[in-house]
């Protein structure tokens, strides 16, 4: 059932994200960037643009809501606090956001999950989510916690995930760009009546190219913006208590949930050094360790 409601919940956003994009596309009347004199690099601009974008803005919006919805995080009420370990959390997490200068307090949440897993997500500083698996709020001690809280306090105070959707955004519109352009230069070397269809899969097979190689570029800005989250985490709750954290996720080592882009979460990371780390979105927790104790 959990599955349908998420796989849902994705149809009816990516619906939300087509149908906006279309109307803007209409108001505005952005002529098809292909014509019959070839393309027009205005229009494709301006497709391309809103498609790498919107999706990624619309998502981020979405954020908090999907968090909510896909995760089952329960948002802990200031007012009805029903155990111990709430009213720390929500006195923990405030002091922290006050003293990292949030202009308002982020919503705190559980969700049931075994995995040592937190996140922060939401579209401003104004309008922001702090959330922890019952995995981690069990497992750890509140040292450890207060290390891993303000973690995530300092991704929501660097804005983190307005720039990840930034570089999300530009990667996408880059992407489609030159898929687009070279799509169409391999379609005008083949005989014209397999020009569209020459087109159409080029455009496929380039799309899918540029954006496997887009995910280097975010995945290196992601793991920048770890390596700053830590050091604020040492600077709000001090260095101590997140090199702790890092330590116990060190010894589980168990697996937390794939991030998506508007969610930043302190994700347990691989210890190989291989091709595929680039993509890693975490530093492994060795490097996130030595940086901390200033070994790197």
């Amino acid at each position: 059932m959990n599955f349908i409601k998420r796989f849902g919940l994705i149809i009816v956003i990516n619906a939300l994200v087509m149908v906006t994009i279309s109307i803007i596309l209409s108001v505005f009347n952005i002529q098809p960037y292909l014509n019959k004199y070839g393309i027009n690099y205005s229009s494709l601009m301006i497709y391309c643009l809103l498609w790498g974008f919107g999706g990624a803005f619309i998502s981020l919006l979405l954020s908090k809501f999907m968090a909510k919805t896909m995760m089952g995080v329960q948002i802990i009420d200031p007012n009805t606090l029903s155990s111990a370990d709430e009213q720390w959390l929500i006195q923990t997490v405030h002091r922290l956001a006050q003293h990292a200068s949030l202009p308002k307090m982020p919503e705190v949440g559980i969700y049931n999950g075994d995995e040592m897993n937190a996140f922060a997500t939401g579209p401003s500083k104004s309008n922001s989510l702090v959330a922890v698996s019952s995995g981690i709020l069990n497992r750890m001690n509140r040292n450890e916690l207060e290390g891993v809280l303000a973690h995530e306090v300092a991704h929501i105070a660097n804005g983190d995930m307005v720039t990840m959707v930034l570089i999300q955004g530009i990667v996408n519109a880059f992407g489609m760009f030159l898929s687009r352009i070279a799509a169409f230069a391999l379609s005008q070397v083949v005989d014209e009546k397999k020009a569209p269809i020459v087109r159409f899969i080029a455009t496929i097979v380039f799309d899918i190219l540029f954006n496997f190689l887009g995910m280097f570029v975010v995945s290196y800005f992601s793991r920048r913006r770890e390596f700053r989250a830590d050091a604020g985490s040492a600077s709000l709750s001090g260095k101590d208590k997140m090199i702790q954290a890092l330590q116990r996720l060190q010894n589980e080592m168990l697996p937390a949930p794939a991030e998506k882009s508007p969610v930043a979460t302190l994700q347990i990371s691989d210890r190989r050094k291989s091709f595929m780390s680039a993509l890693a979105t975490h530093p492994s927790l060795e490097d996130r360790i030595a940086r901390l104790q200033g070994g790197v």
